[in-house]
């Protein structure tokens, strides 16, 4: 028998229902004051394999890890639960409270030395472990290139480390591994980079359409090169990039997604969306949401409205029920996050 982690996630997935392996490829979110409870049947009977911490949680570690235990407590003890939040740094940190430092945003992140940063990271990482968070969404891998005030998503927010795109990957590297030290993992976003748009993703279906991102230009090959430090997730970005793919935003493209980053790249990890309940995809129908990604190449739907997740769900067991060959992609998604659970000992 194959004792690898992925040895031991393809004989997991082998045994599990397709209800089972669809559960895995979903992230339900748990808002700041939400009863855990909220999601108890969505973890217990629809398999859901990873929450979202959401919201403004300022009950400190000892409020969020008593959520975090609850939600543990429906997962099965040989398969828990990713548990993954924004902790960025700045305006985007939703763990606060004691216990938990307040972290100086990424552009003053930047300005610190990457041993200083990988120090401080191990830190924050070590207050997320307490709180039960396994998983960080972070850190912004992009690279402004537009003026930063008219950069809706990151410059205007200091969300990016506020250098060239070689020093951004270098304090993105320093960062993962800082939380590494720490047991936790990390997710790079929002690949390829949403440094060169106007429009917030999250609030906005205008002004997301990239015009300059290019497969061999220095900000996607900033994030290639992060790659070395083994982040746990790629967080696929949902603009659309005119010179990549201009008919799919980046999370639904095969071309990006598979044809790119799977196969010239060679990342062969678990590959998550922004959220997919943002209104940059509102034109999409909730049901649709999760198959467009799976069938892109992506593994992990992220949703950070709660109404969306049935929907999710439904969309991919039906999907993939009528579909042999979508339920083939759904089954090595399945692997590729268990994979994931099995090499963080999330999963025996």
């Amino acid at each position: 028998m194959d004792d690898s982690p992925h040895g031991k996630a393809v004989a997991a997935v082998n045994a599990m229902s397709l209800a089972e392996r669809v559960g895995q490829l979903v992230m339900a979110p748990l808002y700041a004051g939400s009863d855990p409870s909220s999601l108890q049947d969505l973890i217990v009977n629809q398999h859901v394999g990873s929450v979202l911490i959401i919201g403004n949680w300022n009950s400190g570690t000892a409020g969020v890890a008593a959520a975090t235990s609850a939600l543990q407590s429906y997962a099965p003890a040989n398969n828990q639960l990713l548990m993954t939040t924004d902790q960025e740094g700045g305006l985007v940190q939703h763990l606060q409270g004691a216990g938990f430092d307040q972290m100086p945003s990424a552009t003053d992140q930047g300005t610190m030395s990457t041993d200083q940063l990988r120090q401080s990271a191990a830190v924050w990482g070590s207050q997320l472990k307490s709180a039960g968070i396994n998983v960080d969404l972070a850190p912004v891998v992009g690279t402004v290139t537009v003026d930063r005030a008219t950069n809706g998503p990151v410059g205007a927010l200091d969300r990016d480390f506020g250098l060239d795109a070689a020093g951004n990957a270098d304090h993105a590297k320093a960062f993962i591994q800082g939380m590494a030290d720490s047991g936790v993992g990390s997710a790079i976003k929002h690949y390829p980079g949403l440094g060169s748009v106007t429009g917030n993703t999250d609030f906005t279906a205008d002004g997301i359409l990239d015009t300059t991102t290019t497969l061999d230009g220095a900000e996607i090959n900033a994030f290639n090169s992060v790659l070395e430090a083994n982040p746990s997730m790629v967080m696929m970005s949902l603009a659309t990039y005119q010179a990549i793919d201009p008919n799919n935003p980046a999370v639904f493209s095969s071309a990006l997604v598979t044809d790119y980053l799977r196969n010239t790249v060679g990342f062969q990890g678990v590959i998550t969306s922004d959220s997919l309940s943002a209104t940059a995809l509102s034109g999409v129908q909730p049901s649709d949401l999760g198959v467009r990604l799976v069938d892109a190449g992506g593994d992990l739907a992220c949703i950070g409205a709660f109404d969306y997740v049935q929907q999710v769900l439904d969309g991919l067991n039906a999907k993939a029920a009528a579909d042999s060959d979508f339920a083939d992609k759904v089954t090595q998604s399945a692997i590729r996050v268990m994979t994931l659970k099995y090499s963080m000992g999330l999963a025996s």
